[in-house]
């Protein structure tokens, strides 16, 4: 099952992708979650944790966390996709929800009660308690905006949308009247990651937007269409966000790019 749209409030449109509830039936599989350079708030409604590893490590934590922008993979597995809410920020839509700025929970999962307090404590059971997807989804929507505090930045939204467009990071700190520095320090309070390293990250995932699924791809005729200098400079990233070279690149499925089984 998968039932997942856009929020319908449009504040939260603004900063939101999406609000989800997915269930997973196959069997548990470890695989790997490829960065996006923006944040995500998990909920498991199968079992009251969620975890990643490192290495052999299984690093645990509760059932509701705040995923911060990551610039480097994870591993997981698909047995905490049973059951689970997920809530995708645009890049740096997270900032006017969480107390904790995002560059302080970059590349880390956080425990949504350390961050909300009571509210946060008590989200999943408000989710169990949701009688259909769509209630959860409406509960998703409700808890961001009891939450929302801190008023948005426009010049941070302008270089989101001017960096996605593949604008070098000079020419949009000019173009918002700022230092490179100024410019790079505002970003990464806000978004989690500097200018340079989101930029990266959004030329990688535009990279696996471009792999056709129905033929094999010519991975020199994607590097140049996505603004890389050449077909090894696109490998060099794919083993940096990845861990893996192109060639092994398998998504789950031609919808899920980011979830590499391993």
């Amino acid at each position: 099952m998968e039932v997942a749209r856009r929020p319908e409030h449009p504040l939260l449109r603004r900063f939101v992708r999406s609000v989800g509830y997915y269930e997973f039936g196959g069997p548990t599989v470890r695989e790997r979650m490829l960065p996006t350079g923006a944040m995500q708030l998990l909920v498991n409604l199968d079992a009251d944790e969620m975890h990643e590893y490192d290495g052999d490590r299984v690093l645990r934590f509760g059932g509701a966390v705040m995923q911060g922008a990551r610039s480097h993979y994870c591993e997981s597995d698909t047995d905490q996709q049973r059951a689970i809410a997920v809530v995708s920020f645009e890049p740096g839509g997270g900032f006017p929800f969480f107390a904790a700025p995002p560059a302080a929970t970059a590349g880390h999962l956080v425990e949504i009660d350390a961050l909300w307090g009571r509210p946060g404590a008590v989200l999943r059971e408000r989710l169990l308690e949701a009688a259909s997807p769509e209630a959860k989804l409406r509960v998703l929507e409700d808890v961001l905006l009891e939450n929302a505090a801190e008023p948005p930045e426009p010049a941070i939204a302008c270089a989101v949308a001017t960096l996605e467009r593949g604008a070098p990071v000079g020419e949009v700190a000019d173009r918002l009247g700022l230092t490179t520095k100024t410019f790079t320090r505002r970003f990464h309070d806000r978004v989690g990651l500097t200018p340079k390293r989101y930029a990266r990250v959004r030329r990688f995932q535009r990279a696996l937007a471009s792999v056709p699924h129905d033929r094999p791809p010519d991975w020199a005729e994607i590097a140049v269409s996505c603004g890389y200098y050449d077909q090894s400079h696109l490998i060099r990233d794919f083993h940096e966000f990845a861990g893996m070279s192109p060639t092994r690149y398998r998504p789950r499925a031609p919808h899920e790019l980011n979830h590499v089984p391993v």
